[in-house]
């Protein structure tokens, strides 16, 4: 017998921000969780549009998240946090203080300092706090994993990831003018606002298929938009443990990209590449030269061709929203569990990781700015 659905409130995520009704949808799909209650902005007109647009009654709908908290502790299971990144760590702490289950875009935090007084409060409280990256929710990503732990492409030296797009460069065919993101993305702090948008995602990649760690980062940042003193563009390279070495690149001035997520792992035995605007195939190659393209139907597969990826046959393409929803599944999982522990789930990531990750972009923002190579663990 199933569980009930988790019944979650969300803080932020209205329906004119990018990432609100992407969670909504996901968190629906495969009937785990059913949203209840939300304070969706500070914006009294779109809060009710939110609202009504998600069938949320309107006494449970908030003008702000103390509201929330305060007053419909007792109908939500779970606070979902889609506000902007600079206030995650302030509501985040609040709702772990108060003995809310938390699951918070990412990034968790805007540093490691913020980040690492979250990760006390958790240790503290033991409260339950899941940060969502979801591209690892891709089935065929997770097949890569699967096959890399398994020692198919041997000994991994080298992964090269890349996520290019173009918003801060491309114009209105109309009118000419760049866009202007939100005001939090007008300003860089230790980390910049763009490695806290891509970059953490190219970090939390490499950790989930390799399972290696960052040693040591040389960078370059650059700037090239229409944006003023904001960083819009990152190269770097990265040290890892057991010798592997890894590339990097995010920005948003890349014209022609989209959203140019791609990864490419070589080994001793075969490499592989999956790139996001294809993503229901892998591209994989055997030490002998030898390429060939497989997807969830593959019979050597492991993990894609499990039941749970399998919503509608192979054949009609999987995306964006349902790696979302397997992640929120994996989430579901944690919190029906007994142990309630990110940290025991192969697929989701908590506090740890999100500190881990900070941590690499802080020492890719040093080793920029000053021009050396930078240890990891300096920072």
């Amino acid at each position: 017998m199933l569980n009930k659905p988790i019944r979650a409130a969300f803080i932020g995520g209205g329906i004119n921000s990018a990432v609100g009704h992407v969670h909504q949808t996901a968190l629906h799909m495969d009937r785990r969780f059913q949203l209840v209650a939300g304070a969706f902005s500070l914006e009294s007109d779109v809060n009710a549009d939110t609202a009504a647009a998600y069938a949320i009654p309107p006494d449970q709908v908030f003008a702000d998240w103390r509201e929330l908290i305060t007053n419909a502790r007792q109908t939500f299971d779970v606070a979902v946090v889609l506000t902007p990144t600079p206030s995650h760590a302030e509501i985040v702490t609040t709702c772990l203080e108060q003995k809310i289950p938390v699951v918070c875009e990412k990034a968790l935090c805007v540093d490691t300092r913020e980040a690492r007084s979250v990760q006390q409060v958790v240790a503290r409280t033991g409260e339950f706090l899941a940060v969502t990256y979801n591209y690892t929710g891709y089935p065929m990503l997770r097949e890569l994993r699967a096959r890399i732990r398994s020692g198919q492409l041997g000994c991994v030296q080298q992964i090269h990831v890349e996520m290019p797009q173009e918003g801060f460069i491309r114009r209105h065919p109309a009118t000419g003018a760049t866009a202007i993101p939100q005001s939090w993305r007008q300003a860089d702090g230790i980390v910049s606002t763009v490695a806290l948008d891509l970059g953490v995602h190219l970090h939390h990649l490499v950790d989930f298929l390799s399972g290696e760690r960052p040693l040591q980062v040389s960078a370059v940042e650059s700037h090239f938009g229409a944006i003023t003193d904001v960083v819009d563009n990152t190269t770097c390279m990265a040290k890892y443990s057991n010798g592997m070495v890894c590339s990097m690149w995010f920005g948003k001035t890349a014209l022609g990209c989209r959203n140019g997520l791609r990864v490419r792992v070589f080994g001793t035995q075969g490499s592989a590449e999956w790139v996001q605007m294809d993503p229901e195939h892998l591209d994989i190659c055997d030490s002998h030269g030898a390429r060939k393209r497989i997807d969830r139907s593959d019979p050597e597969n492991t993990i894609a061709s499990l039941s749970r990826y399998d919503r509608f046959k192979v054949g009609h393409p999987a995306g964006f929203i349902e790696a979302f929803a397997n992640y929120y599944a994996d989430i579901a999982d944690c919190l029906q569990s007994s142990h309630r522990n990110p940290a025991r789930s192969e697929y989701v990531a908590g506090v740890d990781v999100a500190v881990a990750s900070l941590q690499f972009l802080e020492a890719v923002s040093l080793a920029a700015k000053s021009g050396t190579w930078v240890d990891v663990d300096s920072v």
